[in-house]
């Protein structure tokens, strides 16, 4: 073998180690943990719930979130969940923004948690994790303090059948003019001092006055799902506000790259649920394609 065999050689064997070492490292890899699914409402319209659920499943959600209190027949979701084996995964409480938690008037406040409670119950019998919550809507009316004070105290009398039930509070970010930065909704959350109170995190709620990743850095393990949507602030600008949440999920200025590098920095792993405008079933198809592209799934 002449030098230039020997070189020719050399380089290949290295290569190919090179590539060798690249694939066991990535074999190692820990693979990101996130479990797709969408609202029940996103469903087709028409379509019964055992059919809904199993479109779902066809179109490889992991799991579906439904409202509490609701219209659905409870035993006709849970034959749907039985016979598709697809998860509920949590329910939305489907009152809070008509009774919320700081409401002034004591009787609307009492709605509001009475609800939250069915939803609590309700969550439990589905085999769910989480009651996704507005806890508050500040307005002319309304302070801030208030808001603050009103619900953190009707919250403190629902934690304990949280607790019981094993079924979490979660609290999300949403256009209430409540929790308006990533240090509040922390110390929100903290001054609980509970396990069963965390953060469901909207990606896309956040784009329109801050950025997601420093969200999701200073929430940390406070983080317990997230809901997806994006947000075009250029839709914004030339069309109106909610113009924005007219982009679809990864062609808005959500930066995925960057909500995904801090998701994996403070070790997300979970539930990441679709929150967008829903339809039949190639809607649906594309909605998933979209979540798993932008998560790297």
């Amino acid at each position: 073998m002449d030098r230039r065999d020997f070189l020719a050689g050399s380089a290949a064997a290295l290569g190919a180690l090179a590539l060798s070492r690249s694939s066991r490292a990535e074999d190692a890899k820990p693979k990101r943990r996130l479990l797709k699914a969408v609202k029940y409402g996103m469903v087709g319209a028409g379509a019964d719930v055992l059919a809904k659920f199993k479109l779902v499943k066809k179109l490889g959600f992991d799991g579906i979130e439904l409202d509490s209190p609701s219209d659905l027949d409870e035993n006709e979701v849970l034959r749907a969940r039985d016979r598709t084996a697809l998860p509920i995964h949590g329910v939305v409480d489907s009152v809070h923004w008509k009774h919320h938690l700081s409401d002034p008037d004591p009787k609307r406040r009492e709605k509001g948690r009475k609800a939250l409670e069915t939803a609590l119950y309700q969550c439990k019998r589905y085999g769910g994790s989480t009651v996704l919550l507005v806890p508050a809507v500040v307005n002319k009316k309304v302070s801030y303090a208030d808001a603050w004070k009103r619900s953190s105290a009707e919250i403190r009398k629902v934690l304990p059948l949280a607790t019981e039930l094993r079924v979490a509070i979660a609290i999300e970010n949403v256009w209430n003019h409540f929790l308006l930065s990533p240090l509040e909704a922390r110390r929100y959350v903290d001054q609980f001092e509970s396990k069963w109170i965390g953060w469901y995190f909207d990606v896309g709620n956040v784009v329109n006055y801050g950025w997601p990743e420093q969200w999701i850095r200073i929430l940390g393990k406070r983080i317990l799902k997230l809901d997806i949507k994006d947000f075009s602030r250029k839709k914004r600008n030339d069309e109106g506000l909610y113009a924005g949440f007219g982009a679809k999920i990864g062609d808005g200025d959500s930066g995925w790259a960057d909500v995904v590098k801090a998701l994996d920095d403070v070790g997300y792993g979970g539930w990441a649920t679709a929150e967008v405008r829903g339809g039949d079933e190639a809607r649906l198809k594309d909605i998933a394609a979209r979540m798993e592209r932008v998560f790297g799934l």
